[in-house]
């Protein structure tokens, strides 16, 4: 579904820890760089992103890079299945790197001894694929900075939006006015809401992530976990950084 000019967003049907649910991944289009995916989704996803790619009128080959938010499973799960598929270059932040190309245990992810006592309110087959979850090796290509422009899509600004992990990124597509918030935000029906108090180890970081996010124009904010927010985003996004300031 397209959003804005550069901007469609691939609504992915997914089995995710608590059931099926959708994940909107952005897709970034550029007439001259090419496409750009923004996280990956679940493991086994890459047959559901190639049908959402022709769904927009796009092949796996048209994906010149991948921009990896952050490492939960849920975002890199199919990165590697993406990258031999397409080649694509990997981009993220310094401090995800030790996630996505060195193997080290995902942030929030307990020690897998201690997954039964952690996580005996997930099924069994949950929990023994937590346990056994490989860590991920994929090439780093180019490491963002935050404030950097991307040259694609007329500016694409990287906002580093920590807390809910380490180094998770968001991204402004300038031109559009559409902030991909990865899981820095999450909505529902269309109301912006804060992250999720749940999955975000660092609420005191997170919160000021917030507060950043708050002083961009944003017209759109697409959430990972939600979808998109059209109606008075700006104004949303506002009430949202005051509200968590004081919760």
């Amino acid at each position: 579904m397209k959003i804005s000019e550069h901007v469609s967003v691939l609504a992915l049907e997914a089995n995710l820890m608590m059931g099926r649910g959708v994940l909107n991944v952005a897709l970034i289009t550029d007439p001259v760089h090419g496409a750009t995916l923004v996280d990956t989704g679940t493991p086994n996803l890459l047959p559901t992103i190639e049908a959402a790619l022709q769904q927009e009128g796009l092949q796996l080959s048209d994906i010149r890079r991948v921009i990896v938010t952050h490492h939960d499973l849920d975002h890199i799960g199919s990165l590697e299945a993406v990258v031999k598929a397409t080649g694509a270059e990997v981009l993220t932040s310094e401090l995800e790197i030790p996630y996505v190309q060195e193997g080290k245990r995902a942030q929030k992810m307990p020690p897998a001894d201690k997954v039964d006592e952690l996580m005996g309110h997930l099924p069994e087959s949950v929990r023994e694929m937590v346990k056994n979850m490989p860590g991920v090796h994929v090439k780093v290509d180019r490491v963002l900075q935050d404030g950097e422009v991307l040259d694609i899509a007329g500016g694409v600004r990287v906002v580093f939006t920590p807390g809910h992990t380490v180094g998770h990124l968001s991204l402004y597509v300038e031109q559009d006015g559409v902030l991909i918030a990865g899981d820095s935000l999450t909505s529902q029906d269309g109301e912006l809401k804060g992250p999720s108090a749940q999955n975000t180890p660092d609420m005191p970081e997170a919160i000021r992530s917030v507060q950043k996010m708050a002083q961009l124009p944003a017209q759109k904010v697409l959430t990972y976990h939600g979808g998109v927010v059209e109606q008075d985003a700006a104004l949303q996004l506002t009430r949202v950084a005051a509200l968590i300031e004081t919760a």
